[in-house]
């Protein structure tokens, strides 16, 4: 019996201590999600990221998870029926919440990023891109998401995390070393510029070499440690959609009577426009007394014609208030050389997708790919890409010629630099684009999550806690046994 009772005092000794001696013990990272819905003047998009919560110098390593583009139109062309531009998100809110597990979605920060649409539409009726606004904050508030908000980007805002998605994207600012096992600054990383081209506005950003004069141009930014200060313009009203608008604008005025040549159409294509029409944006909505914007239509007849249409582009930049200035794109806006290679995205790259106008190609061989292409007539067009929107089609003549104004006229490269211009819409499985920018730019408000520690046992004492326990009540059963 005192053996028994020896061996169970014992026995409840070694249990205490294996519950009393314990450690620290170091979880790995818990996967962190974040939304954000591009609410452009065309379209909406959402994109999901995800990264891991230990972040890597105070900014999360992101990764897309999930891309959906919303139907419709952009949010702005709701501001007569606000309530549908909150109800236009919900098919990919649902689309997202099946990737994000739901444990994780009340606290899945979600942000809406409006860009110049809505710049256009606070510009013209500010009430309604309020209540626009309003409607999308009502609908994200019905999902279990951590929603933070609706805002109206700057254009400088938009430029800048657009330079931030392609320099990411191209491991500019961190890359992982295999050899060290962790995330590191490269030396002497390349940084690109960023070239966007919407639908109502344009931006250009890119680190200058040497000296900034004009510093309200400059972004500045820290990522990964290192502090960024870069060049960055919007250029609103110069965007693709709203440029289409202001040169048939401009075609009209210089005209007389109901039928107008279109230089930069195809031959025997003609589209008939409403003068209503010009009221939709304050891009093209300036009174003047050579256009009654009042009532009737006018038809745009395609002459095909790609010198003149080229210089009727031209005519919508004010090119005579630079002077001589070369740090000086158009209207007198400051913009110090370009510098270094540039990643050309939106419509730069689907407009020279569709051209087959590829990376590599000289700028003159460019220029004569799309004079050739402004020559052919509606009929060869139309047979030629029959599935190509009927819409779009004929509209890429001016697009081309467009792009190589802006580039070439108001940004100022030229035959040498021009090379360093790749035209591109992802990297790897991303999109390029300012939505992973804006994110990777909350992630550095996003404070970086402790490490969860928990109360561990230490593995060696507890397993000869247990041995010892087993051995003991073993010996006690046979000892009651003899």
């Amino acid at each position: 019996t005192a053996i028994i009772g020896v061996l169970i005092a014992l026995s409840i000794i070694a249990l205490v201590l294996s519950l009393v001696k314990i450690e620290d013990v170091t979880l790995p990272p818990t996967v962190k999600y974040g939304m954000v819905f591009d609410a452009g003047s065309s379209h909406t998009s959402l994109f999901v990221y995800e990264w891991d919560s230990d972040k890597e110098n105070n900014t999360g390593v992101v990764s897309q998870t999930l891309s959906c583009d919303v139907q419709g139109q952009g949010i702005s062309s709701y501001a007569n029926d606000p309530p549908k531009a909150g109800n236009s998100l919900r098919e990919c809110m649902d689309k997202a919440l099946k990737v994000i597990p739901a444990a994780k979605q009340r606290d899945v920060p979600t942000y809406l990023g409006a860009t110049a649409g809505m710049r256009l539409l606070r510009e013209q009726n500010s009430s309604a891109a309020d209540q626009v606004l309003a409607e999308v904050a009502k609908t994200m508030q019905e999902y279990p998401v951590a929603f933070k908000g609706a805002q109206i980007l700057t254009g400088e805002e938009e430029g800048a995390y657009g330079w931030i998605t392609i320099n990411y994207l191209l491991d500019s600012f961190t890359k992982y070393s295999p050899k060290a096992h962790m995330w590191v600054h490269p030396e002497a990383a390349n940084i690109l510029g960023a070239l966007d081209l919407g639908g109502a506005s344009t931006q250009i950003s890119f680190m200058p070499k040497g000296s900034v004069i004009n510093w309200s141009e400059v972004s500045k930014f820290t990522l990964y440690g290192y502090n960024y200060n870069i060049y960055t313009h919007s250029y609103l009203c110069y965007g693709q959609n709203e440029m289409l608008k202001r040169l048939a604008k401009e075609l009209i005025m210089s005209s007389s009577g109901t039928r107008v040549d279109h230089p930069c159409y195809p031959k025997d294509y003609n589209e008939t426009i409403s003068l209503s029409s010009f009221h939709t944006s304050p891009c093209t909505n300036q009174s003047d007394p050579r256009l009654n914007l009042g009532v009737g239509n006018v038809t745009l007849e395609g002459r095909g014609n790609a010198s003149e249409c080229l210089a009727a582009i031209k005519k919508l930049f004010n090119f005579s208030a630079c002077g001589q200035r070369q740090d000086c794109t158009f209207d007198g806006i400051y913009q110090p050389p370009v510098n270094g290679q540039f990643i050309a995205f939106s419509a730069f790259y689907y407009n020279f997708k569709f051209l087959n106008l590829t990376e590599g190609q000289s700028l003159a061989a460019v220029k004569e790919a799309i004079e050739h292409f402004c020559t052919r007539s509606w009929q060869d067009l139309s047979s030629s890409y029959p599935k190509e929107n009927p819409e779009r089609l004929p509209k890429y003549c001016t697009n081309a010629n467009y792009i190589l104004t802006l580039l070439l006229d108001a940004y100022k490269f030229n035959e040498t630099s021009w090379d360093n211009i790749s035209f591109q819409m992802k990297v790897g499985s991303a999109d390029v684009g300012w939505v992973l920018g804006y994110m990777l730019n909350l992630t550095n408000m996003i404070p970086a999550e402790a490490l969860a520690q928990v109360k561990g046992h230490v593995p060696s004492l507890w397993a000869a806690a247990i041995a010892f326990i087993i051995l003991t009540l073993a010996l006690g059963l046979a000892a009651l046994l003899l």
